[in-house]
């Protein structure tokens, strides 16, 4: 699946590593909750880089005391209509400080990533013929805000203010 990071397809230097496969000592992993909670002691031991994958269910609070020992927490849209993640991005960034990549995984489409961006995303795993025009598409597609987030951007409220 492509990785789109600031606009702009990269190389992706995580691989996933399901249930109990093996881990490959010299890349970077991502591994779901449940295998970092088993191996976490292990885990951090790694020299190579580190990630966790949510499920949509499984709670931010539940690595808030590890994030400094993580690159990248990957969150799972497992279908287009359970909008979770976005809480647990902004948990991520506004209670926990987060400043590692965040990244959208599982059913990310276009129309969601400008409101991903706002909610923490900083990196997008989307199945696009051309995903950088959908994220400038994306980019163009709202130009005023009426909820607030991290992301410094005034809503109208706060316009109309200044």
């Amino acid at each position: 699946m492509p990785l789109l990071k600031d606009g702009k397809l990269t190389d992706d230097p995580f691989v996933y590593v399901d249930g109990d496969a093996e881990i490959p000592a010299d890349r970077a992993i991502i591994v779901p909750l449940a295998r970092w909670k088993s191996d976490r002691d292990a885990l951090r031991g790694r020299s190579a880089g580190l990630g966790v994958r949510l499920k949509s269910d499984e709670s931010p609070a539940e690595i808030a005391d590890d994030l400094d020992s993580l690159a990248v927490v990957a969150l799972d849209f497992p279908v287009f209509k359970d909008g979770r993640s976005y809480s647990s991005a902004r948990l991520l960034r506004e209670r926990y400080g987060y400043q590692g990549e965040v990244r959208a995984v599982g059913d990310v489409g276009l129309e969601q990533l400008h409101f991903m961006q706002r909610a923490g995303f900083d990196a997008f795993e989307i199945d696009s013929d051309d995903p950088e025009k959908d994220w400038q598409t994306a980019q163009g597609d709202v130009s005023i805000w009426y909820q607030p987030t991290g992301d410094g951007r005034p809503t109208v409220a706060q316009q109309r203010k200044s």
